[in-house]
């Protein structure tokens, strides 16, 4: 008979299956016991992003009433009241607490986090690459490194910083890729200032001269946060370096596709397709991640 605990943890990994699936091959790579806290680390964050982002979405692990601020602060306090008893009558909250209990992960990361997510609700654009940096993806993106490192296992504390920049380049990637779904929200997650320098308008949705010198740019920047993290896999055990490497890979050739499009994002969402992702699994198997992924990187990467 499945329990209330197991049965959260099975639709974390639902989750994770639908909506995150470059997570969810990576934690293939995983044993179960760390496999199941990847999946709950991510279904905690989707569910709060999708009460801002998709507030018509109704999933029975969030509160279903109330304006979009209303329910993501009701998460928020269903949330700390379930990691403050240690449990919840909710299954994939009970799952999300008993895994942040059991790998010891600080609360902090998960205030960081919400409040990221409050400021969704009020800002729609950001002046400066620092302040984008420094003012959202704190909480939405380089925090995410921190959640998932206790679930890793690393062998030192020197794995936190490349962990906090894969956090910002998997949000800076998916800035660059979704910038069309942003601005049927109203937001631009790109810096302005980079923007005018160039003379670049996402909102004409058009392919200019202006638009590819800006996401050449920007593309720049992301691979430099991708090669910031490759130093932090030899902090982490074998298996977890297989995932850790696999998401890497996977995630940074969605700006292959980016280019490949002639940096058009306005259009349709560049992915990376399923037998892609399959191979580059398999792959990191058996002979380890790709190193040509690493040199395009950082060409100082042997």
């Amino acid at each position: 008979m499945t329990t209330a605990l197991e049965a959260g943890y099975a639709r974390c990994a639902q989750l994770t299956r639908q909506y995150g699936t470059t997570y969810y091959w990576g934690a293939l790579l995983l044993p179960k016991r760390q496999r199941r806290d990847v999946y709950a680390v991510y279904a905690l964050c989707r569910l709060a992003d999708d009460i801002v982002d998709e507030p018509d979405k109704v999933d029975l692990s969030v509160p279903m009433t109330g304006t979009e601020a209303e329910r993501l602060t009701a998460f928020r306090g269903m949330f700390f009241d379930a990691l403050h008893h240690g449990t919840s009558d909710e299954p994939v909250m009970a799952a999300v607490v008993s895994s942040i209990k059991r790998r010891g992960t600080d609360p902090d990361c998960f205030e960081r986090f919400f409040d990221a997510m409050a400021l969704d609700l009020t800002r729609t654009s950001w002046e400066t690459w620092d302040e984008l940096r420094d003012g959202y993806m704190e909480g939405s993106a380089a925090v995410i490194g921190e959640m998932m490192l206790p679930v890793l296992e690393p062998y030192s504390s020197a794995a936190k910083a490349p962990a906090r920049a894969l956090g910002n380049a998997f949000q800076l990637t998916n800035f660059l890729r979704d910038v069309g779904e942003d601005l049927d929200r109203g937001r631009v997650y790109l810096p302005q200032d980079d923007l005018a320098r160039h003379g670049a308008d996402p909102w004409l949705r058009q392919v200019t001269p202006e638009w590819r010198a800006f996401m050449k740019e920007q593309i720049a920047r992301n691979r430099a946060l991708y090669a910031d993290a490759v130093p932090g896999l030899d902090q982490l055990p074998p298996a977890s370096r297989r995932c850790v490497a696999t998401a890497l890979v996977l995630y940074s050739r969605i700006l292959d596709r980016i280019e490949a499009a002639d940096y058009d994002v306005f259009t349709s969402r560049q992915r990376v397709p399923g037998w892609e992702k399959l191979a580059v699994a398999l792959r990191t198997v058996i002979a380890g991640p790709p190193r040509t992924d690493f040199k395009r990187l950082s060409p100082s990467i042997a």
